[in-house]
């Protein structure tokens, strides 16, 4: 997808959804994107936080999702727009929340469908 250098994960929902899930945030940076972290928990584990180019979590102060701010400040995170990425989220809401901050959204609802998905839009 042109134009767009970033990729926007949740946790709890997603990245824990199976292996395909979990191996997102290499397969992303090994395309060239900038990867971010967003979640609403307080801690991830830290060699999940490693995986990512930037990790922003709501449980530790400022705005949570669905806040558009939470998705423009993950952006933010990466020197991007939020406009340059793409947010995966498990909860419809959430969805909305990164669309109203211009990030295009997409709604994880299995591996097989957000794996495919992700690879219309980034061409993998």
């Amino acid at each position: 997808m042109a134009g767009v250098r970033g990729l926007i994960l949740d946790y709890g929902g997603v990245l824990t959804d199976g292996p395909a899930m979990a191996a997102l945030p290499g397969r992303a940076r090994a395309a060239g994107l900038r990867v971010a972290l967003l979640s609403d928990a307080h801690a991830v584990p830290d060699e999940l936080a490693g995986q990512f180019d930037a990790v922003v979590l709501g449980g530790r102060g400022g705005a949570r999702k669905p806040d558009p701010e939470a998705f423009r400040r993950a952006a933010a995170q990466l020197g991007l727009e939020p406009g340059d990425c793409v947010v995966v989220d498990d909860l419809p809401v959430n969805v909305r929340g990164a669309v109203a901050a211009g990030a295009v959204g997409v709604r994880h609802t299995d591996a097989e469908s957000t794996v495919s998905e992700l690879g219309i839009l980034f061409d993998w």
